[in-house]
């Protein structure tokens, strides 16, 4: 199916930051726009918005004068609904909420022509919602791009029950023909992105009500092992946590409250002290000019173990190996189960019990558990923890390792899957949930988180890497430490375990 004409004419309904910039991204390929907002005086404003950042672009050199002009030409503000009527594709970007959504809907459509595409950017409410009780409920898809549109790549293709499949593909061929990355989705609470993305912050939220850390550290850790651009709670912080809480709480409510997506008590918190992050000056951290940086918990330097012993493959972690072997420290390598023993400390890859448990299971009572790391030779921190009957000197020796390599180390509780493990562990599983459900194919999750969310991998692919039997042992102990179901394994995951089958 061919991309609309550029001779076809895009309404955008809603110039706020999201329909301002779907609007340029419109613009600059080539289309008349037309951006509308019921709001006195927002349109304009919007329009001018857009100008600004191609101004911007054009001093960056990264847009021609002459291109700029053609754009800013090409993009008019239109006075009333009334000046739909020749739209070929219709945009509508205004507040989430499927009242004002619906009205809109049917207004537009005593307007438009037949065969009009009607597209909602919503993030995460129902697009057949939305499409019910229209005459012509076919034409009506999700186009939900990502803020700022005219800079996120990501682009998520969105069907109602009713939406028509030639309708689908002609917003896929579009979206690729504006320079972005379409993936499909059905119209599930969060489609792709918020829905995948909840374990994120809700597994940070739950290792701080359990005290694992503090937030500096838990940031930290997701950053300098995880290799992610920012911490749940510094992302938290920039999205607002009264926007990140009302998503949860929607994918949560709009799943029969499924206990995977159920929200954090810390976070409602937060929302009633009206402590809303950047834009109020105070979230998770305190971001009033001159304020103290945070302090990240570091173990203190240790000495370098004068030699070790590696039993059995470690896994993810078998670039250790060569690292400490580089580093110039004796390495011995023997058959086992995977640990790596010094002089007073024994230390394993996370499985998801914690140290403790794995003690009392028969383990080395100097038991030191090290976290998951996206590359264990470019990691610049990685998180331990010690089991209770382990002695305090244990820390010194397993930071000493860590730190030889040129790491810094940092101690957290003795929690079932320490930090990345468990966070990486439950993304994988509601992604792989997703696939399972038929909500998007496995490839078109992994790239959307990607490209959504900057991961730096695909969930289903970081899980593959991992071990997808580790991943599935992680969940299973998470589920049975906790007794919770929010720790349940997707079949998807248990079957392809069970097979020796990819995930991707």
């Amino acid at each position: 199916m061919s991309a609309l004409s550029t001779n076809a004419t895009v309404v955008v309904i809603g110039a706020g930051a999201m329909g301002s910039g779907i609007a340029q991204v419109a613009a600059q390929a080539g289309h008349p726009v037309l951006l509308y907002d019921a709001r006195d005086g927002a349109a304009k404003k919007g329009r001018e918005g857009v100008l600004a950042n191609l101004g911007r672009l054009v001093e960056k050199g990264r847009l021609e004068p002459d291109d700029a002009a053609a754009t800013a030409a090409r993009l008019t503000v239109a006075a009333s609904l009334m000046e739909l009527k020749g739209a070929r594709l219709v945009v509508e970007a205004i507040v989430e909420d499927l009242a004002i959504k619906r009205k809109l809907f049917g207004e537009i459509e005593d307007l438009v022509a037949e065969e009009t595409i009607l597209a909602t950017n919503t993030s995460s409410l129902s697009v057949t919602a939305i499409a019910a009780g229209l005459r012509h409920p076919h034409r009506v898809c999700g186009l939900h791009f990502f803020n700022p549109a005219p800079v996120m790549a990501l682009v998520e293709i969105v069907s109602g029950l009713a939406s028509d499949a030639e309708v689908l593909d002609v917003l896929v061929a579009t979206a690729r023909s504006w320079g972005k990355v379409p993936v499909r989705a059905t119209s599930t609470p969060g489609f792709i992105v918020n829905r995948v993305a909840r374990p994120f912050y809700a597994e940070g939220l739950r290792l701080l009500e359990e005290a694992a850390s503090d937030v500096p550290t838990l940031d930290a850790i997701m950053r300098e092992a995880g290799g992610f651009r920012m911490g749940p709670f510094e992302l938290m912080d920039l999205i607002g946590h009264d926007v990140n809480f009302a998503v949860t709480r929607s994918v949560f409510e709009a799943n029969f409250c499924d206990p995977r997506f159920r929200p954090s008590l810390v976070q409602q918190e937060l929302v009633a002290a009206g402590w809303l992050g950047r834009k109020t000056g105070r979230g998770f951290y305190d971001h009033a000019a001159g304020a103290a940086p945070p302090r990240v918990r570091t173990c203190s330097p240790a000495p370098a173990p004068r030699s070790v012993v590696i039993e059995g493959v470690l896994g993810p972690a078998e670039p250790l190996a060569a690292a400490l072997a580089n580093a110039g420290i004796p390495v011995e390598c023997r058959p086992g189960e995977g640990l790596i023993r010094m002089e007073g400390a024994t230390l394993a890859l996370s499985d998801g019990r914690t140290a403790t448990a794995r003690v009392a299971g028969g383990a080395a009572a100097d038991l030191v558990l090290f976290d998951v790391a996206l590359d264990y030779v470019t990691a610049k921190r990685v998180a331990i923890a010690k089991a209770d009957q382990a002695p305090d000197a244990a820390i010194a020796t397993a930071a000493g390792l860590f730190q030889s390599l040129g790491k810094t180390v940092s101690l957290i509780g003795d929690l079932p899957g320490l930090v990345v493990l468990r966070t990486v562990a439950m993304l994988a599983n509601e992604a792989a949930e997703a696939a399972h459900l038929g909500v998007a194919t496995p490839s078109d999750i992994d790239r959307a988180m990607k490209l959504g969310l900057n991961y730096p991998k695909g969930p289903l692919a970081w899980a593959q890497d991992i071990g997808v039997g580790r991943v599935l042992e992680t969940l299973e102990a998470l589920q049975a430490a906790y007794g919770d179901d929010r720790y349940r394994a997707s079949l998807f995951l248990r079957r392809r375990a069970a097979s020796g089958m990819a995930l991707m």
